[in-house]
């Protein structure tokens, strides 16, 4: 059996941030629950890596462009991770070192400049330390994680084959 075309694991790629995607907007349109504002980045991030990845299926060019779309993915993938990290660290802290609740997303991006934004939603609030829903034991944010470490590691193996 032959090894997957670059094209196949850059449309897997797709499929699979769209699958993340569909079943970020089902829980939070269907079973209504409301992404925090880690939960947003996370989801931004995911966003990144789908058009990404559409963009090398479709564009299919030669090695060198191979290795710019996995390198992008993985550095794409990688900030997802490091903001899903943050996100379950805050999950697993006890609960008198749970930060207090802070505005929320849409208010400081208009009040506040974009680095100030990405300070506060990336120190962390109280509703990021909830957890409202698991799957087979892991919270959202360790699905996410789940999901962006498979990324980046198909994105490496996609940098380093021939």
């Amino acid at each position: 059996m032959c090894p997957p075309s670059q094209r196949q694991v850059f449309a897997f790629i797709l499929l699979a941030s769209l699958a993340s995607m569909a079943s970020a907007l089902y829980l939070q349109y269907a079973v209504h629950l409301h992404p925090c504002p880690l939960c947003i980045f996370q989801r931004v991030a995911m966003m990144t890596v789908g058009l990404i990845a559409l963009i090398a299926t479709l564009h299919d060019g030669g090695r060198f462009s191979r290795r710019a779309y996995a390198l992008l993915l993985a550095l794409a993938a990688l900030a997802g991770a490091g903001v899903a990290t943050r996100h379950i660290w805050l999950q697993h802290l006890p609960a008198d070192q749970v930060p207090d609740c802070g505005p929320g997303l849409n208010y400081m991006l208009q009040v506040f400049p974009m680095q100030k934004v990405l300070s506060l939603v990336l120190r962390g609030s109280g509703e990021c330390a909830k957890v409202d829903w698991t799957l087979l034991g892991l919270s959202l944010p360790e699905l996410s994680f789940a999901a962006f470490f498979s990324i980046f590691l198909l994105a490496v193996w996609q940098m380093l084959r021939r």
